[in-house]
């Protein structure tokens, strides 16, 4: 199985999916890869930049592969790619990010991509998430962030999704505080409008486990 992880906005708990969905993966068997293409904010150590969301990733793939085919482009500025790219001078290379994710696809059975902020988040001059996407050729699972205004961010990034031609897979409720008014309802109204499969509601954690989050999820195909 492979799959694209999009979020309606940054912070909606991509990464959290992400760990999960390969938590599942590892579960039902076989060689579990995970990369996040590109990451905006991270921190100089002596081997380097790191970001924190594309370490946990990299530390839930079946073997200990090199940080740079997990993250091939990791900017240190917390800001948009493209905008973070432009600041360093470092132009974000798509061909080096299709490269990185053959290889991994070519040593796993199962690969799990984690996007930066939502579908339509710039990259290059003329490149978005959702072309990165498509060129890699990937379905969607489409992150909502609960809050006031996730309605319409659902609605809109699914619509964008089904109108670039890719296929979305399904899509995961995502708690972003330990209560949010009308909660059960705004699920209940995305359950009822958005054109994929529901699969599953992660509650707020207060220290996130993806072990736990991959007993609230489904696979796609698997959800009843």
């Amino acid at each position: 199985m492979e799959f694209f992880v999009t979020g309606t906005d940054t912070g909606c708990g991509k990464t959290l999916v992400t760990l999960g969905l390969m938590e599942r993966l590892h579960r039902s068997g076989g060689r579990v890869a995970g990369m996040k293409p590109v990451a905006a904010g991270a921190a100089q150590t002596p081997e380097g930049l790191r970001n924190d969301d594309a370490l946990a990733i990299q530390a839930l793939c079946h073997r200990p592969y090199p940080y740079e085919r997990v993250n091939p482009c990791c900017l240190h500025t917390p800001a948009a790619p493209h905008l973070a790219a432009a600041a360093e001078g470092k132009p974000i290379d798509l061909e080096v990010i299709l490269e990185a994710a053959e290889t991994l696809r070519a040593d796993s059975d199962h690969l799990v991509v984690e996007g930066a902020g939502g579908w339509r988040v710039p990259l290059t001059e003329s490149a978005d998430m959702a072309e990165l996407c498509r060129m890699l050729g990937l379905p969607v699972v489409l992150v909502v962030g609960l809050k006031l205004g996730c309605l319409n961010h659902a609605l809109l990034s699914a619509e964008s999704i089904l109108a670039s031609g890719a296929r979305l897979a399904g899509w995961v409720a995502s708690s972003l505080a330990p209560a949010m008014p009308f909660e059960a309802e705004n699920i209940a109204t995305l359950r009822a409008r958005l054109p994929a499969p529901f699969l599953g509601h992660v509650p707020w954690q207060a220290r996130p486990e993806p072990g736990f989050t991959a007993s609230r999820i489904e696979l796609p195909g698997e959800e009843s």
